[in-house]
């Protein structure tokens, strides 16, 4: 091994090293954009005939609002994605969100007791999937959503097989 591998943490070697973070896949990010784009873009689009027709030319201009509110959201829903992420560790799953308040749950694997894979129509279509954990106390469920279905799933065994094996001995 090199000196200056990132295995080597330090004169041991064992000291423990930071999670490996994994960030969502950009089909989430897509299919939250596209939405904002149809649904401001259908009110933009009805808003400046209602107004147009019912009030006149001038009044239509109003209807430039949700425009620039998708403007916003636009860039509000990239950071958003961006700030999402999980860790897989030994003994715990870390989820990691927020722009301005960052929340940082960890679910202890032994605490598990519900692991979910849910698909909504627009998330199938888009090739997507959440996994959503329970545990014994409400506050602490946790969701990830966005995964490719096939991660999803593999989180969910990963998940179940660890959950099953910490709680063995309550």
């Amino acid at each position: 091994m090199e000196t200056g591998s990132p295995l080597n943490t330090g004169p041991t070697g064992n000291e423990a090293a930071e999670p490996t973070w994994i960030g969502l896949p950009p089909g989430l990010l897509r299919m939250r954009r596209l939405l904002l784009v149809v649904w401001l873009g259908l009110l933009a689009l009805g808003l400046g005939l209602l107004l147009g027709l019912l009030c006149g030319p001038g009044w239509a201009a109003f209807a430039l609002l949700p425009l620039a509110l998708l403007a916003w959201g636009w860039v509000l829903i990239g950071r958003n994605w961006r700030s999402w992420r999980y860790a897989e560790r030994a003994d715990d799953l870390l989820i990691s969100r927020g722009v301005l308040w960052r929340e940082e749950t960890v679910v202890p694997y032994g605490r598990m007791q519900l692991v979910e894979v849910t698909s909504g129509p627009v998330e199938r279509h888009f090739g997507l999937a959440s996994v959503q954990l329970h545990t014994a106390a409400a506050a602490t469920d946790a969701t990830i959503p966005g995964l490719d279905p096939a991660e999803a799933e593999r989180l969910r065994d990963r998940l179940t097989e660890l959950g099953e094996a910490r709680s063995a001995g309550l």
